[in-house]
């Protein structure tokens, strides 16, 4: 039986409370956190574990078993130097994978540079939407390119693993379009759709937001 994922989310905005609530109603366990009491007083009937801590300071994050937590969602995009100081630090401890909001393309570049795996922007993203990409547990947005087209890291489903493009023939049966291939610590758009696609890749894609059901 797989095991669900733990998430965390720092800052409960209307962007991070909608994730968290999206989270909890489908059975996860999350972590909210927010330095704002009297945010964290309101939310507390809703979130089972949610705490009134600076998640920029490296012993709360040790103290809330942020370590252990399989996806931390950074929603604090109106404080560029905390959301920079969470994601370095969710990255030191190990967090697979760090998705921050970001106000604008130039926080996009920094959260990234410091270690962020996706970033997303409030005006594109709405957080139940993220929520539920997330527990799909196939794939997350990147970037919204224009109203009904998105960029998106997609996993590898259990089912491609070596195979190549070409036999999975993606464009024809889920309308994407693969532009790159990120593995490991780096992302290749030099292509072979002749390679056998690994357990650990993910697929970097543009397609239809509206068609992206077909790929849950």
């Amino acid at each position: 039986m797989t095991m669900k994922k733990t998430y965390a989310v720092f800052g409960l905005g209307r962007y991070g409370i909608a994730v968290a609530r999206e989270l909890v109603s489908n059975g996860v366990e999350v972590i909210a956190v927010d330095s704002d009491e009297r945010i964290v007083n309101a939310a507390a009937d809703e979130l089972p574990i949610c705490k009134c801590a600076d998640v920029t300071d490296p012993e709360v994050i040790r103290q809330l078993g942020i370590s252990n937590v399989d996806v931390v969602i950074i929603a604090m995009a109106n404080n560029l130097e905390a959301s920079v100081m969470a994601v370095t630090l969710c990255k030191e401890i190990g967090v697979k994978s760090v998705i921050a909001k970001s106000a604008n393309e130039m926080h996009q570049k920094i959260l990234i540079r410091v270690g962020a795996d996706t970033v997303v922007f409030p005006e594109n993203e709405s957080g139940i939407r993220l929520a539920k990409n997330l527990l799909s547990s196939g794939f997350v947005d990147m970037v919204s390119l224009a109203k009904n087209v998105s960029m998106i890291e997609l996993d590898v489903k259990p089912e491609w693993v070596n195979k190549n493009l070409i036999e999975l023939n993606l464009r024809k049966k889920f309308s994407v379009n693969v532009v790159a291939i990120h593995k490991g610590e780096s992302v290749s758009v030099d292509i072979d759709p002749h390679a056998p696609l690994q357990a650990d890749d993910k697929l970097i894609v543009i397609a239809n937001t509206e068609k992206l059901s077909k790929l849950i």
